[in-house]
């Protein structure tokens, strides 16, 4: 198995496509199933996967509150996941009109892992980067140390 360090990825952060089975889950629905996402690999976080709308289940997601700004990739919207019995605030973001170099990714949306049941890369059941901000996966094939947990603001 390969293993990609965080370190080793770029500033400002580079998109790439990936054919890697993603999927996500929760309260006994499949959220989403694709083969056609989008990593952003960032210096010192683990890739985030951006999921094409089109294989996300219809119905799930509802605009949620706030928006939040990334100096790259420019202004984030959240959506609300909605499934039997739940509803998970800001479960999930994408940029509508992401900043040049990004506009592959339009409309397609990233979950954060700690807010769902589960996030699968190729069957491999992902963690969550650690605190509340960066939404990253990281799976067996991703090495740290990661930016995100208490006392890493200053890296």
């Amino acid at each position: 198995m390969t293993v990609e360090s965080v370190w080793d990825y770029p500033r400002p952060p580079r998109l790439e496509r990936t054919g890697a089975r993603v999927t996500v889950a929760h309260g006994g629905v499949l959220v989403a199933e694709s083969v056609n996402c989008w990593r952003v690999l960032e210096t010192s976080h683990p890739p985030v996967y951006y999921i094409p709308r089109a294989d996300i289940t219809d119905g799930l997601l509802q605009p949620g509150e706030g928006r939040s700004f990334c100096e790259f990739k420019g202004w984030a919207s959240y959506w609300d996941l909605v499934t039997p019995g739940s509803r998970v605030a800001q479960a999930g973001w994408s940029y509508q009109e992401p900043t040049p170099g990004y506009g592959a990714m339009t409309g397609a949306v990233a979950f954060y892992p700690s807010r769902v049941d589960e996030c699968r890369v190729d069957g491999e059941v992902v963690r969550a980067q650690e605190g509340d901000f960066y939404g990253g996966w990281i799976t067996e094939g991703i090495a740290g140390p990661f930016k995100g947990g208490p006392g890493t603001s200053g890296w």
